[in-house]
C-alpha cells in the first residue's frame, strides 16, 4: 500500500511540475496583463481621438499618447518592448484584446445612445428576425384635452431593414375612468410605411380595451425608408375619461417565405411553358408559310429576271451629292483649269524667249 501511495504521489508531483513548466513566464520588465489591458484600452481611445483631429492640430496626437503613458507610469519604449513580448505569446495577447474589444464595443453603444438622445432620434436597430425595434417609452397617458389628445412617432429605417419585411405595431389600451356609452371612447390608431416606390397606410378604430395591432407588408415596393404612426384620442364628452396606452411593441419580421418563392417559380414556369408553346406554334406556322413563300419566290424569280442593261444601269447610278460637296468639286475643278492656263502661258513665254534669243 505504501509503495503504491508513493508512486501516485510522485506522479502527481511530476504532473504539477510539468504544468508549471509549460506556463509562460512573464519577464519582470514586461507590463502585467491587467495593466496592459487598461493601457491598450486608453491607447486606442487616444489614437482614435488623434485621427479625428484637423490638419493644423496634428501635434496633439503625440500629446494624447504621452498622457496615456504618464497615467500608467511607463514610457513608450517600455510599452513597445512589452508589446513585442506579447506578440510572441499570441494566446495571452488574444485574450487581452478580447477583453479590450468588449469594453470598446460597450462604450460605443453608450455613445450611440447618448447621440440618439441628443438628436432626438433612435439608434440603429438590432439585426436579425423577429426583432422589437421600438426605441422609445412604452406607455402614454392621453386625457383627450387639446394639448394631450394624440401621440405620434417617426422612425427612420436603417440598414438592418430588408426588402419585403413585415411590421406589426401592437398596443394595449385601457380606459381609466368609466364612460356613459361606448361611443365616447373611440381611439384612432394608424401606421404608415414609406417605401422607395410607394406608401402604405392602415387605420384602426379602437372602441374596446385590450391589445390591438396593425400589420403592414409590401412585396414589390422596394426598401423601407421611414415608419410613421399616431394614436388620436379626442374629447367626446364631459365624462370621457383618460386613456392609458402601454406595452408598445413594433416587431420586424424578415421575409423567408418559401411558399411565395415557389408560387413565383410556378408562375414563371407556366409563363415559360406558354411562351415555349407559342414559339412552337409560331415555328410551325413559319415553316408552313416559308414553304409557300419559297414556292412563290421561285415562281417570281423566273418572271422577274433582270436584263444586263438594267444591271449596268443600276451599277452606274451614283448617289445624289450634297450642295457642299458640289461646291468643293467645282472649286477644285476651277483650280485645275487655272493651273492648266498658267502652264500654257509659261510654255508660250519660253517659246518666245527662245525665238528672240540670238543664235
Amino acid at each position: 500500500m505504501k509503495s503504491r501511495f508513493r508512486f501516485h504521489l510522485c506522479c502527481i508531483c511530476m504532473f504539477a511540475l510539468a504544468v508549471a513548466g509549460c506556463k509562460v513566464k512573464r519577464p519582470d520588465d514586461v507590463i502585467s496583463e491587467s495593466k496592459m489591458e487598461n493601457l491598450l484600452y486608453d491607447y486606442h481611445l487616444a489614437k482614435s481621438m488623434g485621427d479625428n483631429l484637423p490638419y493644423n492640430e496634428n501635434y496633439k496626437k503625440a500629446l494624447y499618447l504621452d498622457a496615456v503613458f504618464k497615467k500608467y507610469g511607463t514610457t513608450e519604449a517600455v510599452f513597445d518592448s512589452s508589446l513585442v513580448w506579447y506578440t510572441r505569446n499570441t494566446e495571452v495577447l488574444s485574450k487581452i484584446y478580447e477583453r479590450v474589444s468588449k469594453r470598446l464595443k460597450a462604450q460605443q453603444n453608450e455613445i450611440n445612445h447618448l447621440i440618439a438622445l441628443r438628436d432626438n432620434k433612435p439608434k440603429m436597430s438590432d439585426p436579425g428576425d423577429s426583432i422589437d425595434v421600438w426605441p422609445w417609452k412604452r406607455f402614454v397617458r392621453l386625457t383627450g384635452e387639446v394639448m394631450n389628445d394624440q401621440y405620434a412617432f417617426v422612425l427612420p429605417a436603417d440598414t438592418n431593414y430588408k426588402d419585403r419585411d413585415t411590421l406589426v405595431w401592437e398596443v394595449r389600451y385601457r380606459f381609466l375612468e368609466p364612460m356613459l356609452a361606448d361611443s365616447l371612447r373611440t381611439v384612432t390608431m394608424a401606421m404608415q410605411v414609406i417605401y422607395e416606390k410607394d406608401t402604405l397606410n392602415r387605420l384602426e378604430t379602437v372602441t374596446d380595451p385590450g391589445v390591438h395591432q396593425i400589420r403592414l407588408f409590401a412585396d414589390t415596393l422596394g426598401a423601407m425608408k421611414e415608419i410613421k404612426g399616431f394614436i388620436y384620442y379626442p374629447v367626446q364628452g364631459e365624462k370621457a375619461g383618460a386613456l392609458l396606452a402601454d406595452r408598445f411593441i413594433l416587431t420586424r419580421y424578415h421575409c423567408a417565405d418559401s411558399l411565395s418563392v415557389a408560387e413565383r417559380d410556378s408562375i414563371n414556369q407556366l409563363e415559360a411553358l406558354k411562351t415555349d408553346s407559342l414559339k412552337k406554334i409560331s415555328a410551325q406556322k413559319d415553316t408552313e408559310i416559308s414553304k409557300d413563300s419559297l414556292k412563290k419566290v421561285d415562281e417570281l424569280k423566273d418572271s422577274q429576271r433582270i436584263s444586263p442593261e438594267e444591271m449596268n444601269r443600276r451599277r452606274t447610278v451614283t448617289p445624289e451629292k450634297k450642295p457642299e460637296q458640289i461646291e468643293v468639286e467645282q472649286h477644285i475643278q476651277q483650280e485645275k483649269i487655272e493651273q492648266r492656263r498658267e502652264r500654257q502661258m509659261n510654255q508660250r513665254k519660253n517659246q518666245q524667249r527662245r525665238q528672240s534669243s540670238p543664235r
